[in-house]
């Protein structure tokens, strides 16, 4: 299970990188400033768990169950959240109308609410080694 959580913050990561590259260097010349703030607000959170899933893989303060439960919810928490954001922000590229799915948005970002609060609870409920 910790290769899997590691190499899925491997890829988040190395994606985030790539569009964070991406929207630096090509949106700014074709959508408008509101858009690329949205869609560096995806890479930011993007990169964000993926950070987390590094601390998740490596840590060994949670058993396997845990860990598996908390990782889904950050996975499916992000593709949900920061995806979303990204055909959000390049909506004005596409012919598809991507607003149509700016509801998975907010469930992403209360999945990924939810996925922190489970990390919270088991550190909380686990027994202290001292």
């Amino acid at each position: 299970m910790n290769k899997t959580i590691l190499m899925t913050a491997t890829l988040f990561g190395m994606v985030a990188i790539i569009l964070g590259a991406f929207g630096a260097h090509g949106l700014e010349r074709i959508v408008d400033e509101t858009s690329l703030e949205s869609f560096e607000t995806g890479v930011r959170y993007q990169m964000y768990h993926a950070l987390f899933l590094l601390f998740l893989g490596i840590w060994d303060g949670l058993g396997v169950k845990p860990r598996k439960l908390i990782f889904r919810f950050i996975w499916i928490g992000t593709v949900l959240f920061s995806f979303s954001i990204y055909a959000l922000a390049l909506n004005d590229l596409t012919s598809f109308d991507f607003k149509i799915i700016g509801f998975v948005t907010p469930i992403g970002g209360s999945i990924l609410i939810v996925g922190w609060a489970l990390l919270g609870f088991y550190i909380l409920s686990k027994k202290s080694d001292n």
